[in-house]
């Protein structure tokens, strides 16, 4: 955040006695049910451990959103042997998560607010920031994503001239716009509790919530069909598993006929939902409402709002910038790449358009791959964010700056690994996504194209790391609007920028071209957030909002935390 910002900041006085390793109280009611996560000065095994405890269940539920991404794509690229399925869900799914990003960005800084009034010893007023955020995502679906779903045809019609493609894209989109207010809510509501420390609430409602999910694609994409496998592919003959056995026999005695791409979007919006009523549930149950008023928070507050604005916006339109710059590369220049290079060899015109949909299948296999080194850093980052904020409530930057290096250092090594492995075996991992009866003529194309996707991509995992951890770590401290305005320029620059140009001026790298230019707008995205970092000045900002302030309604229907000093 600016200097601006800073001097809109408001300062806590926290009593020494504040710390991660006492038990809060509020109404009688010990508030940490959970094991104790001291914050100490230690930087060796005391902070790995406090570091795993948050972190471990950030980055399965990361890791759980991967396989279950990987199960859909699977699963759809198994609907039949022409390479456009995947394509179609990839397109779909990314406008989808175009049209949320700024409400996700947004409501991500609650995990900031939680946290950090976590750490000055007020988490009773986390409940009214995460109910706000609820109330902005509702808002959101209201105003934005019901009027574009009546857009969406017009819109993959326009980009796209394969009649095919443009009608499985739409169907797509459309019915997981039809359930993104859960996706929003879920994510809100999780922020609450990774903001708490507890983690495990959203661990364990995404583990039932993708099983679910993978049930409902075998159930709602093929129906009563048999789904069997046989020499590395899933094929329509041979044994039949007795998982899939059964619940095609399922789908048969319930009368669903095979629903293909848009099973697969009703099975995500079903496991959206189910992903946001478990954490729901205890949010409001009777624990949650008797030890932090969750239930008495449920008002709108202009003072949460206001933080949520302030503080969100910034996150909100990099988030929305980097996704619509992500979509240009996946759906826009990467096509256009394979195009390009179609034509540049002379082929005729049905070859030009095919040789498009092969690279973006290609391009979206491999980025199905990046999603297993970056989503787990994610999850460590959420953690990261989690737990400088509730060092900066504390008031300790110093303990902020040894968390936040700690998950530098793991996340690093993991996608530097990753990176290895994209190298070594880059062939292996793309022929996994490709249907068996595809041609051998596709099938090489594919491998080879998505080679050298997988290389680009190993390129850039290191500096995905850094960019990735301090860009949370900024964000937990406050520090939203340098790291957005950097982002914003950045992607502009080298993935449409630089994709563009290369697609243009040098046709022969097809759709390698724009892979450089997102792998430059990453190299450089990680050094500058890094040095941002390193520049220290987020530890001088604080989002816990002082007792003399303005009227914190709901807050004052929650009795105050009585570990605080008497003039907080």
């Amino acid at each position: 955040m600016s200097q601006q910002g800073t001097d809109q900041q408001t300062d806590v006085v926290v009593d020494e006695r504040v710390s991660a390793d006492v038990d809060v109280v509020a109404d009688g009611v010990l508030v940490d049910s959970g094991p104790a996560l001291p914050v100490s000065d230690d930087p060796g095994s005391g902070a790995l451990r406090e570091m795993f405890m948050i972190a471990l269940p950030s980055v399965a539920t990361m890791a759980s959103h991967t396989i279950m991404q990987f199960s859909d794509k699977f699963m759809v690229s198994r609907i039949g042997p022409e390479p456009v399925y995947v394509a179609a869900q990839s397109n779909g799914g990314i406008l989808v998560w175009t049209l949320c990003a700024f409400m996700l960005g947004m409501t991500g800084v609650v995990n900031s607010f939680v946290s950090q009034n976590y750490g000055a010893g007020k988490p009773e007023r986390g409940a009214a920031y995460a109910w706000n955020g609820l109330w902005l995502g509702l808002a959101y679906c209201g105003l934005l994503i019901v009027p574009a779903i009546m857009l969406v045809p017009t819109y993959f019609g326009r980009i796209h001239s394969d009649e095919t493609l443009v009608g499985l894209e739409t169907t797509y989109a459309t019915i997981m716009l039809m359930g993104a207010v859960w996706i929003l809510s879920s994510r809100t509501v999780h922020h609450f509790f990774y903001g708490l420390h507890r983690p495990w609430v959203v661990f364990i409602s995404a583990i039932i919530a993708n099983v679910l999910n993978v049930m409902l694609n075998v159930t709602f994409i093929f129906g009563d069909q048999q789904l069997v496998f046989e020499n590395g592919g899933w094929i329509a003959e041979s044994v039949v598993h007795p998982i899939t056995g059964a619940l095609s026999g399922l789908a048969g005695s319930l009368g669903i006929e095979p629903m293909g791409l848009a099973g697969a979007a009703w099975a995500t919006v079903i496991g959206s939902f189910v992903e946001f009523a478990i954490p729901m549930a205890l949010f409001v149950g009777p624990k949650y409402a008797r030890e932090l008023g969750t239930l008495k928070a449920w008002k709108l507050s202009a003072v949460c709002l206001r933080g949520l604005a302030r503080v969100g916006t910034v996150p909100g339109l990099m988030f929305v910038n980097e996704i619509v710059c992500w979509n240009m590369l996946m759906v826009w220049l990467v096509p256009m790449g394979g195009k390009a290079r179609a034509a540049y060899l002379g082929l005729d015109e049905a070859a030009v358009e095919q040789a498009g949909t092969i690279a973006n299948t290609a391009g979206w296999i491999g980025l199905q791959y990046m999603h297993l080194s970056f989503m787990p850093a994610i999850g460590l980052s959420i953690a990261c964010q989690a737990m400088v904020g509730k060092a900066m409530g504390m008031r300790r930057p110093d303990i902020a700056t040894k968390r936040a290096m700690l998950a530098l250092k793991i996340t690093m090594g993991y996608m530097g690994l990753c990176a290895l492995v994209f190298v070594l075996f880059r062939a292996d991992l793309m022929a996994v996504f490709i249907d068996a009866q595809t041609s051998a003529e596709d099938r090489a194309k594919l491998i080879g194209i998505g080679s050298k996707v997988m290389i680009a991509a190993a390129v850039f995992q290191v500096f995905d790391a850094l960019a990735i951890t301090a860009s949370a770590a900024l964000r937990g401290a406050g520090d939203t609007l340098w790291p957005g305005v950097a982002t914003i320029v950045l992607s502009w620059t080298c993935i449409v920028g630089v994709g563009w140009s290369l697609v243009h001026f040098v046709p022969s790298l097809g759709s390698l071209g724009p892979w450089i230019g997102a792998s430059l707008y990453i190299v450089m995205l990680g050094i500058v957030l890094g040095a941002r970092f390193a520049q220290g000045k987020w530890k001088s900002l604080s989002l816990v909002e002082d007792g003399s302030g303005p009227d914190l309604d709901p807050f004052d229907d929650v009795i105050p935390d009585p570990t605080m000093t008497a003039d907080v």
